[in-house]
């Protein structure tokens, strides 16, 4: 179904048409089609949903929409939302719908409830605390495999996942994992502390989410505990939401390396001040620092105009800075990976000084032939391209380095990336140049 047949079905009130074809639709996409309607039509739609496909549907939607239906549903209707949505998808929702409705949350929770979220809330932005959830199978490591089937069976369909449980012991320490493969395979009377296995991957509270992501990735993992700082359970993430966080990350470091500050609200709902504060602050410390290349042009100027140089400055500082973004855009995206550390930047230096110098020999040859057989002066030729050799290996070496370095200093790699290499290139390019020039012209 798409928009178009909804709005037609919406118009003609053939309520029980949308009700039948949204059964076969998949909650994913009809949170999208949702969020194509009207807040009105939207609200119509999502009455007609069964409650439990409304739940599932409602995580979906953008917070927006999220907060637009939780005010103008009813009480009732609230509450079927709230006992329906996973203990995560509940966290995420309390913490960016307005007061009043939190508050409207709230008052439909248990008190055990209450107090596990407001442990939620207090733990740090993007840690594990804050992206794990409570709804997992726990099992004891005396119980028989018999035992613990029936306790999935009777607990699994409230649970975000079932694919694996979490052994615990005294104080609800984490002892091991099993499986639902080992579980169905085993024999019905062996005890869980004879299948289970012991050698388990967990992460703290107060883990980074990036790191996290990092875990998933290298141990190829569905889902992954969580524990205290004494080793006690308190929850699990899957890897829907390590999705979402590997979505944010490289967001994150492309408007970075765009020389924007980070924003979470999507493009078309972010208001025009809110654009322009996010572009502002770095245009502006750009603007400033390439006050150093009209410096260095002014300090120059007898030179360029004596020996007509200005005409090779915009090529020359382009090359460096294209140079310079090439190199950081293949480290910055290695370190995202975790390919890169900080004990391999002398690999990484070594290789940018070898790249550099092969590329920029050929760019300064062809530069060198180019300006020879166009100007017939063999001194200009032999300066630009010497200036092209030094000014790409220095670029490579520069763009290769500095996110490295700036990983190592708790920084984001990506704010090393295009806009502010390219202006520290362009200083040193002309540096380079006008001293070359000095010692071949004047």
């Amino acid at each position: 179904m798409d928009i178009r047949n909804l709005t037609q079905l919406i118009n003609e009130r053939k309520f029980s048409d949308i009700k039948n074809s949204l059964i076969e639709i998949q909650e994913a996409d009809i949170a999208e089609l949702l969020e194509e309607l009207d807040v009105k039509e939207s609200l119509l739609i999502f009455r007609l949903l069964p409650k439990e496909i409304a739940a599932e549907v409602f995580s979906f939607l953008d917070v927006e929409r999220q907060s637009e239906i939780s005010s103008l549903v009813s009480d009732n209707e609230l509450e079927d939302i709230i006992n329906e949505l996973n203990f995560d998808d509940k966290i995420d929702l309390i913490e960016e719908v307005p007061a009043n409705i939190v508050k409207r949350i709230l008052q439909y929770s248990t008190i055990t409830e209450r107090k596990l979220i407001n442990q939620f809330l207090n733990y740090p932005d993007d840690s594990a605390g804050s992206l794990m959830t409570i709804e997992f199978v726990g099992l004891k490591r005396g119980m028989t495999v018999n035992q613990a089937m029936d306790r999935i069976r009777k607990i699994g369909l409230d649970k975000e996942t079932i694919y694996t449980s979490y052994v615990t012991g005294n104080k609800r320490r984490l002892e091991g994992i099993v499986s639902l493969k080992d579980l169905v395979l085993s024999d019905t009377e062996a005890i869980i502390s004879d299948i289970m296995e012991t050698d388990v991957i967990y992460v703290n509270t107060h883990d980074d989410q990036e790191f996290i992501a990092d875990v998933f990735k290298k141990y190829d993992l569905l889902s992954l505990p969580v524990v205290d700082n004494e080793n006690r359970l308190v929850g699990i993430i899957t890897i829907d939401d390590v999705v979402d966080v590997i979505e944010e990350e490289t967001t994150e470091d492309f408007q970075r390396m765009a020389a924007i500050e980070p924003t979470e609200v999507e493009y078309l709902d972010a208001s025009t001040y809110v654009l322009a504060k996010k572009r502002l602050t770095w245009l502006v410390i750009l603007m400033f620092s390439a006050y150093l290349t009209e410096l260095v042009m002014n300090a120059n100027n007898n030179l360029i105009m004596q020996f007509a140089l200005a005409i090779y400055t915009p090529m020359l500082m382009s090359t460096g800075g294209n140079a310079g973004a090439q190199s950081a855009t293949l480290v910055i995206r290695s370190i995202t990976l975790g390919e890169i550390k900080f004990k391999d930047i002398f690999r990484v230096l070594w290789k940018e000084i070898r790249v550099g110098l092969m590329v920029g020999t050929t760019l300064g040859m062809l530069n060198c032939i180019r300006i020879y057989l166009t100007d017939k002066d063999i001194f200009k030729a032999i300066m630009v391209g010497l200036t092209l050799i030094c000014t790409t290996t220095f670029a490579a070496i520069i763009g290769g380095t500095l996110p490295i370095v700036a990983k190592k200093l708790k920084l984001d790699p990506a704010i090393m990336a295009s806009p502010l290499i390219t202006t520290i290139v362009d200083v040193t390019t002309l540096l380079i140049f006008f001293k070359i020039a000095t010692l071949i012209l004047a």
